[in-house]
């Protein structure tokens, strides 16, 4: 029940996406955050239409996802225009675009518009099925909450303290508990959304697109970080302070003794 208008979305979420066949980096970083935020935006048209009744909740979901895409998207998009160093990284990261076949970029295109309509799905069943507010949709709000907060801040203390020490990753204030707090921040953006469907979803088509997007996100984050330590090893793994404050910090979940996702030498 409700594919068809998750139809829209994806078709959305494709428009936005086309940035990415520039850089084909931009499918997973400024068309991802954006994807998100006109998905968002959409949502609230429809119930302003009347197509699906909407309380207070679920426009504070919608809202959520409005800003966690603008926030995201403009940061990376400020980020990259101001950033010489980060370009740099980037373009080493992602290697030369020209050799990337037009047909493989189809497919991440396709893939990517996809993953972000399931990963907004859940918001969206809850509209399609006709269900109240709950207080599990509540928890849910409060959890994506303070993932964009934390993700947010984790990204603004990075850019301050690459600022004052651009020889040395960020280590101080959120970055002193968690190696990658703006990915634990982003993980638990999705946990929100997805813990505040939990009880309105209807169907194995409907629990499968929500959780499979669920762990696929979460998936992706961990594969970010792990890519991210290669990164960080490459540049600075001779460095004692990086290698003691590497061995001793968790990567991405804050407590769970997890230091390293490469392995080490």
């Amino acid at each position: 029940m409700g594919f068809n208008y998750l139809g829209i979305f994806f078709v959305l979420s494709l428009l936005v996406c086309l940035c990415g066949f520039k850089k084909y980096v931009y499918f997973m970083s400024i068309g991802y955050g954006f994807s998100v935020a006109v998905i968002g935006a959409a949502m609230i048209v429809m119930s302003l239409m009347g197509i699906f009744p909407a309380q207070l909740a679920h426009y504070i979901q919608f809202v959520l996802f409005i800003v966690y895409g603008f926030r995201l998207s403009g940061f990376l998009l400020i980020r990259e225009i101001r950033n010489a160093s980060y370009r740099k990284t980037l373009k080493e990261a992602t290697g030369d675009e020209s050799k990337m076949p037009l047909f493989v970029k189809v497919i991440m295109w396709l893939t990517m518009g996809v993953l972000y309509v399931a990963q907004t799905s859940g918001v969206a069943f809850r509209l399609f099925n006709g269900c109240a507010t709950s207080a599990l949709q509540w928890a849910g709000i409060a959890v994506s909450v303070f993932g964009i907060v934390l993700e947010a801040i984790a990204d603004q203390q990075k850019s301050e303290q690459k600022k004052e020490r651009p020889d040395m990753v960020a280590t101080k204030q959120l970055y002193r508990i968690v190696r990658c707090p703006n990915y634990f921040g982003e993980i638990l953006f999705w946990t929100g959304v997805t813990l505040s469907a939990l009880d309105v979803l209807q169907g194995a088509s409907q629990w499968a697109t929500v959780i499979i997007a669920y762990i696929l996100i979460v998936f992706i984050m961990f594969n970010g970080a792990q890519r991210l330590e290669k990164r960080q090893m490459a540049r600075y793994g001779n460095n004692p302070e990086y290698k003691a404050y590497a061995d001793k910090t968790p990567i991405i979940i804050p407590l769970l003794p997890v230091y390293h996702l490469n392995k080490q030498k």
